[in-house]
């Protein structure tokens, strides 16, 4: 049977460890690894993870704090799988997501990404009645870069193959590879599969069900909308030498796509000064997301309207109802 490996990241996840282990404990597959990576952490994830260490299934490594794409690193390096995937220390996978996935590439030589779904939950672990439902075939490089299906990187299984045709060193005082790239805090997924998707030959394809329950921290949410655009422009000066044909044709959509994703998170977080800049820049940019995408596109901005209308207390008390309806659905 084939042989995989699950990588945990792991930073101060003490609250939130066991549940993702005991998940992924239970997965169908039976010949795996999980390689939990306590990335400096300083509550009780450290005891935590030594205590699932005692399992045969689990290794655990100790490091500085090098963050989520440095974590994520040590865990490939260490990996012993001909299939590697991710779930963060606080997101859930269904048992079956990983014999699924692996069962998906075996059947197709020429796919190096196999991802599905998700389904969004709270801090609390309660749906929020909100999906992750990805484009899943006939994904090109320009959708990769406008639209990111995988959509989280708990969501993905990824041939060893792709990380060994991406590996670098970013200097010679390195003393391994990067798959990753470790000066990104944040879009460090997306510059990842969008440097796959213009360097490699593989493929990217997704299959039906939401396989990963994403956990969706409220807190923090506004202050982190400017850093993940600057994290994106910086992704996008990083790459575009790699195909400057490719950035001049797709560029402005993929901005306005990202600007309206900032928009929905501006709104999500009741920031309607935020929301507006983010629309302005969205339509500044393109008006494709109308054409490709028009109902999201049109409740996003439908949405924006509301909230510029009613206020945002007003928001907040639908947001609540929809929330307490949802975990009541779910008790």
């Amino acid at each position: 049977m084939t042989f995989a490996s699950i990588i945990v990241p792991a930073y101060n996840a003490a609250r939130t460890l066991p549940e993702t282990i005991e998940a992924l404990l239970a997965q169908t597959h039976d010949s795996f690894e999980i390689i939990i990576i306590n990335d400096g952490s300083t509550d009780e994830t450290i005891e935590i993870s030594n205590r699932y260490g005692a399992d045969e299934k689990i290794r655990v490594v100790h490091q500085r704090n090098r963050g989520l794409a440095g974590a994520r690193n040590s865990g490939i390096h260490a990996a012993a799988g001909e299939f590697i995937g991710f779930c963060d220390a606080d997101d859930i996978w269904q048992p079956e997501k990983l014999a699924q996935h692996i069962a998906h590439l075996r059947a197709n030589p020429s796919i190096g990404l196999s991802y599905s779904g998700s389904l969004l939950i709270d801090d609390l672990g309660a749906p929020l009645g909100q999906t992750q439902s990805p484009k899943l075939t006939r994904v090109d490089t320009a959708h990769v870069f406008k639209r990111n299906p995988i959509g989280n990187g708990s969501a993905v299984i990824v041939r060893r193959d792709v990380f060994r045709d991406i590996a670098y060193r970013p200097n010679r005082a390195h003393d391994r590879d990067w798959y990753f790239d470790e000066t990104f805090r944040q879009s460090e997924d997306i510059e990842c599969w969008l440097r796959i998707a213009l360097t490699t030959n593989w493929e990217f394809q997704g299959i039906k069900g939401h396989l990963t329950q994403y956990r969706i921290n409220a807190n923090g949410l506004s202050a982190s909308i400017e850093n993940q655009l600057q994290a994106w422009e910086q992704m996008v000066e990083k790459l575009q030498p790699l195909d400057p044909d490719f950035f001049a044709e797709h560029l402005p959509a993929a901005r306005a796509y990202q600007h309206r994703y900032l928009c929905r998170r501006a709104l999500k977080s009741l920031d309607v000064t935020r929301a507006h800049k983010h629309a302005n820049d969205w339509m500044r940019s393109s008006a494709r997301p109308f054409l490709e995408e028009p109902l999201k596109s049109a409740a996003t901005w439908g949405a924006l309207q509301l909230m510029s209308l009613c206020g945002a207390t007003a928001m907040q008390r639908l947001f609540t109802l929809i929330a307490s309806t949802n975990r009541q659905g779910a008790a």
